[in-house]
């Protein structure tokens, strides 16, 4: 018997222009539509805007576990992170297809990317 994997968990940096970085509701209607898309169910959310033009922090709690983004418009960098249980089937794909959509959203360039298997 294959011994069991809990899941795939993605730790990104991305570079993204600052408008974009700086757009906490745009980005809290795109988490809404992923979440949707790809069948995940949401328990909890917070997100923080930081004063002065500056970016926000958006941390999702999912029954699957969670994803969470933090932008640095003044610098044009994002950090993303997305995790996902496989304890009722294989999410590898979805967190892959989360982070692509999430890349493409932003119009994002990829700086640095690590894919940890649980």
């Amino acid at each position: 018997m294959p011994a069991y994997l809990p899941g795939l968990h993605i730790l990104a940096t991305f570079g993204a222009p600052a408008s974009a970085l700086r757009d906490a509701a745009a980005c809290r209607a795109f988490f809404d539509e992923q979440i949707r898309r790809f069948g995940l169910e949401k328990v909890g959310e917070t997100y923080h805007a930081f004063p002065a033009d500056g970016g926000f922090t958006a941390v999702l709690a999912l029954t699957e576990s969670h994803l969470s983004l933090h932008t640095w418009p003044e610098h044009g960098l994002a950090t993303f992170d997305v995790f996902l249980s496989n304890f009722r089937r294989d999410n590898s794909a979805t967190v892959r297809g989360i982070y692509a959509a999430t890349l493409a959203f932003f119009e994002g360039t990829e700086q640095a990317k690590t894919e940890v298997c649980r």
